[in-house]
Order: C-alpha cells, then structure tokens, then sequence
C-alpha cells in the first residue's frame, strides 16, 4: 500500500468509527427519552401552528420567570415578586390548558375513532393529577 492508499484507509476507518459512536449517542438519547420517569415514551407529530404557540407561550413565561429572578436579584418587595409569580402560575395555567385542548380534539379523538378507550383512563387520570 502506498501512502494514499494507507491515508484513505484510516480515513475510511475513523468516519466507521464516528457513525457507530453517532449511532451510539442517538440509541442511548432514544433510550433515555424512553427511560425517562417523566415521559411516557409515547410522541406526538404537531402542526407547525399548534408549535409555534406552544413555544411562544413558554417564552412568554421564560420571559416572566427571567423578571421574577432580575426582581429577586434587586431586592424587590416581597408583595410585587409575589404578584409576579402570581402571573407565572395563571400563564402556565393557561398554557395547561391549550395543551389539554389539543390533546383532547387530536390524540383523545383520534385513539378513540381507532378503538382505543384506553385512552380515556389515561385522560382521567392525568384529570386527576391537574385537579389536586
């Protein structure tokens, strides 16, 4: 083998080496995704509208989280910083609840038309949860 030769050998064998390191990452994501306490592994594919404004609602609430944290750091009152994560509460209230929404007119619907009531306990049960 010649120089070249022996080069694009190495070369050859360090891209096979980063695409089974790459495709190591993406199974342990995937895994984790899965294995996460949080999440129950199922997904959903969302119209580009229904994103957007699920986005620009938590940046809106970022946002406001960011001022609580600028308010605390300048020694605001007490009464004003309360009033503030007053707002914050009813903003992801708000939030909750268009997601709910769609869950319901979208996922919930769609389970049911497909013969799955199984999605009505889990609906119940994340009711359930909202409501304590």
């Amino acid at each position: 083998m010649n120089e070249e030769e022996v080069s694009l050998k190495k070369e050859e064998n360090l891209k096979d080496k980063v695409s089974r390191t790459e495709a190591l990452a993406l199974n342990e994501s995937e895994e984790s995704i899965q294995q996460c306490p949080c999440c129950t592994g199922k997904h959903k594919n969302r119209e580009d509208k229904e994103y957007r404004d699920l986005m620009n609602r938590l940046k809106r609430i970022e946002g406001q989280v960011r001022g609580v944290e600028g308010m605390l750091e300048k020694n605001a009152y007490c009464i004003d910083i309360l009033m503030q994560v007053s707002a914050i509460t009813s903003a992801l209230n708000s939030f909750n609840k268009e997601l709910l929404s769609n869950h319901m007119r979208s996922c919930v619907t769609d389970n049911i038309r497909e013969g799955n009531d199984e999605v009505i306990d889990e609906l119940v049960a994340t009711l359930q949860k909202l409501m304590k």
